[in-house]
């Protein structure tokens, strides 16, 4: 489905659903300018009765109908302000899940360029400005090109040539108001990007902030942070500037237009054309011209914050994902793996796998081996489809990759890498990564079988025990451990181990043995390990070097063999001879 990428998309995606609070929006809003109007109307007539010798019983009459004329406004105004509000929320909510939804669909090729305040920034701050246009602006255009008009009528009613005179102020304020509309748009696309960078730059320094205390970076973090806050500021404050600049143009004409109703008025009313209660209904209508005008030179600023941040929303809903989706589906249990000549590099880079070409049947355990940087994790990467190689192809039960459902490659291939995502949720939140419909005995289960029962019997809450975003309460071996709960309960028939234990003390690493033997019962599987007791459950040996299958087997047949490279990595240790 095409995503919204101008105002008029935006809008039919996101008020069409709440038509009925969009009409209530817009009857309150024309009872309200009907009540405006009414107000001077009667206020004149008051005047004109008290200042004619009227019936007392009459102006009793006109000021109880003023005071219910008055409050009945006050509670439109109210109920408006709450729909609008409403609609506003609603629909920006919306836009925020759609955008979150889109990021999230987006390749690990759109991440890695992009820092996580900036994808916050826009989720958020960009969305934020878009409220009051999706609660009020169109609905307000509307009413106030209806209040201006109706206003503008019944001056001509009260006196032709005063009528006119304002009509054709109003005319040259509205275009003077149009040309300054977009006057803004640039700066705030600066203020914008100057608040992503900021954001970015902060998340990416809290993150880091033990290696940034431990090497003593605190001042020069600090030095940044200032050049980086100092940007904001200037580009903000410019943007405010112009924006008020705008808004108060329209004042100024206001105050003109003001002057010349009175001028016109005092004119006519020593000529003996209008009554004094005329007069204060020509003074009246005038300044209630103010109400549109006003809202528009505001409106103007807020269009100004709009286009702006639609223009990045529109930027980032152009992105499409790289890889192109498929439909196949795939069946359940084990699944045989391909890799048929394939060469791999992140960008323009060099290339980090050349022509790698494995076949791995079902039910088989291939401990992949390889010094740092030699391409390993890169290849789990491919088989779990973050990236499509440059060449080659990788199928999995005989289907190329881009040929399977997203959803489908995700329940078929379980991943567990060296780092494990901890959220800021429950423990149940953080098994499930947030699926509904997963059992209590299911969970239970997946804790006993990678050996958290004890863990868990210490849990104040039990499953719903509120858990760190960075694994506050878990240590890293606890951590590791829930990653490998969360593959038995998805139950796939492909599971990646990615340096897997590399976190785990050898005391955790011996209370996970029994549940990886389980784990890896009848299932493909690709164990990347330093250790040696890890590689003891695999069927074959590939070893990588640079890109490239090295050296490939059974494991018994080259541990047996003193010459091969298996071999002499057992001699020396494995976790040393990788490091």
């Amino acid at each position: 489905m095409d995503r919204p990428v101008s105002f008029a998309d935006l809008l039919r995606t996101y008020l069409t659903p709440q038509g009925r609070r969009v009409f209530a929006l817009g009857g309150l809003l024309f009872v309200n300018i009907a009540l405006q109007l009414a107000k001077p109307r009667i206020l004149g007539s008051f005047i004109d009765q008290a200042t004619g010798g009227g019936n007392s019983s009459v102006l009793l009459q006109l000021a109880a109908v003023f005071f219910l004329v008055a409050v009945l406004r006050q509670v439109v105004a109210i109920a408006e302000t709450a729909v609008a509000e409403n609609v506003g929320l609603t629909a920006t909510n919306e836009l925020r899940s759609d955008l979150t939804r889109h990021c999230l669909d987006l390749d690990l090729s759109f991440h890695r360029g992009r820092t996580a305040g900036e994808l916050i920034e826009r989720v958020d701050g960009d969305i934020a400005n878009l409220s009051n246009f999706f609660a009020r602006f169109v609905v307000q255009l509307a009413g106030n090109a209806i209040l201006l008009v109706a206003t503008l009528v019944l001056l001509f009613v009260v006196q032709f040539w005063i009528g006119t005179a304002i009509t054709a102020f109003s005319l040259v304020a509205l275009v003077a108001l149009y040309r300054i509309r977009n006057l803004g748009a640039m700066r705030w696309d600066s203020a914008r990007s100057a608040s992503a960078e900021l954001f970015g730059f902060l998340e990416e320094r809290i993150a880091g902030i033990e290696d940034i205390r431990s090497s003593a970076a605190v001042d020069y973090v600090l030095r940044r942070l200032a050049d980086r806050s100092a940007n904001l500021l200037w580009t903000q404050r410019l943007a405010s500037v112009i924006g008020v600049t705008s808004g108060n143009v329209g004042n100024l004409l206001l105050t003109v237009m003001t002057a010349i109703g009175l001028a016109l008025g005092a004119v006519f009313f020593r000529q003996g054309g209008l009554t004094i209660g005329a007069v204060y209904l020509v003074f009246s209508y005038t300044q209630l011209l103010n109400r549109p005008i006003e809202e528009l030179a505001r409106q103007l600023q807020d269009l100004q914050k709009a286009v702006a941040s639609v223009a990045r929303i529109r930027d980032l809903l152009s992105v499409r994902p790289s890889l192109p989706s498929g439909t196949r589906q795939l069946p359940t249990g084990a699944l045989p793996l391909q890799l048929d000549r394939v060469t791999f590099a992140y960008g323009e880079a060099g290339p980090v796998l050349r022509e790698v070409s494995l076949e791995v049947p079902s039910g088989q355990v291939v401990g992949l081996l390889g010094r740092t940087g030699s391409g390993k994790t890169s290849l789990a990467r491919l088989i779990a489809r973050f990236y499509d190689p440059k060449d080659g192809a990788i199928r999995l039960g005989g289907v190329d990759l881009p040929e399977i459902a997203p959803a489908e490659l995700r329940r078929a291939i379980g991943l567990v890498s060296q780092d494990v995502r901890v959220f800021h949720a429950t423990l149940r939140d953080n098994l499930t990564l947030f699926r509904r419909g997963v059992s209590d005995d299911e969970l239970l289960a997946a804790l006993q079988e990678v050996g958290l029962g004890e863990w868990f019997a210490t849990l104040p809450r039990g499953l719903e025990t509120e858990l760190g975003s960075r694994g506050a309460g878990l240590s890293a071996g606890e951590a590791q451990l829930l990653a490998f709960a969360r593959v038995f309960l998805r139950d796939p028939g492909v599971v990646i181990l990615d340096e897997a234990s590399s976190r785990i003390d050898p005391a955790t690493e011996r209370q996970i043995e029994a549940a990886l033997d389980r784990l890896l019962f009848g299932r493909t599987a690709i164990i990347i390990a330093h250790r040696l007791s890890t590689v003891q459950r695999a069927d074959r040996i590939v070893i990588l070097d640079d890109g490239a299958i090295v050296e490939e087997g059974r494991r018994s047949e080259l541990a047996a063999q003193p010459s091969t490279r298996f071999a002499r990595l057992l001699r020396v240790g494995l976790q040393e001879a990788l490091a």
